[in-house]
């Protein structure tokens, strides 16, 4: 983000200049998770295990890899999660426990994240 104040207090503070004292920002708490019926909590990971899983064999199938080998293992762990359901809920489910946000919408199921690519624990 583009803190236009703090970078004039930079500029000062390198220039040796006297900053003009600054009031800290409010912080707001964090927001409690939203109120999500749990059949609609239940619906959406089935339809984020369903993605992630027809993601990967997509992935998976692509072109390059022979029929006679095994194949390659796709290499990514987090994926956008289905439009059909509200941010809220992928907020619930973090706020569960259930899912990790990874930040720019990405999203990764929370006994994947002990795991890295390989299946391998971390």
């Amino acid at each position: 983000t583009r803190d236009a104040p703090a970078l004039e207090r930079l500029i000062a503070t390198l220039r040796g200049d006297e900053p003009e004292p600054v009031e800290a920002p409010a912080v707001e708490p964090p927001a409690a998770a939203p109120d999500v019926p749990a059949e609609t909590l239940k619906k959406a990971m089935r339809a984020f295990r369903k993605r992630l899983k027809l993601t990967r064999l997509d992935h998976e199938s692509k072109l390059g890899v022979g029929p006679m080998t095994g194949g390659r293992k796709a290499s990514f762990d987090a994926i956008l999660p289905p439009h059909e359901f509200p941010p809220e809920v992928w907020r619930a489910l973090v706020a569960e426990g259930k899912l990790r946000d990874l930040g720019a919408g990405f999203f990764q199921l929370e006994e994947d994240a002990d795991h890295g690519p390989s299946g391998l624990p971390t």
